[in-house]
């Protein structure tokens, strides 16, 4: 089992999760598109389940691999493109972010029937 990243990321892309990492196992698309959002990408194959990432992302769109919402289902299959198609990833790098406020949570929760 592994952590998955879910559109809840989807253009916000806060790096909060990636600098408390221990394995580094958070990747991003090298080119933005249909098939690879600009969003943050958990290896499932890297991630060694420590949870730390999740409390940490201000976003709240980090989820262990069983409780992922029915909404984000196809999230799972997204996520293991980081290990499926490597060459079209970067390792994600830590950058300073402003944190969203409840009321920014809450609105992009509500785009997905959350």
């Amino acid at each position: 089992m592994a952590f998955i990243v879910t559109q809840l990321c989807k253009d916000c892309v806060d790096t909060a999760c990636v600098a408390v990492c221990p394995v580094d196992c958070f990747y991003q698309p090298k080119e933005i598109n249909d098939e690879t959002p600009n969003m943050l990408y958990i290896s499932p194959e890297e991630c060694i389940d420590c949870a730390v990432c999740e409390p940490e992302c201000p976003w709240e769109a980090i989820y262990p691999e069983e409780d992922v919402p029915e909404v984000f289902e196809s999230d799972l299959a997204l996520n293991e493109l980081c290990d499926d198609e490597r060459e079209k990833f970067d390792l994600a790098e830590v950058k300073d972010h402003t944190p969203p406020s409840a009321e920014e949570v809450a609105q992009n929760k509500a785009k997905y029937g959350l």
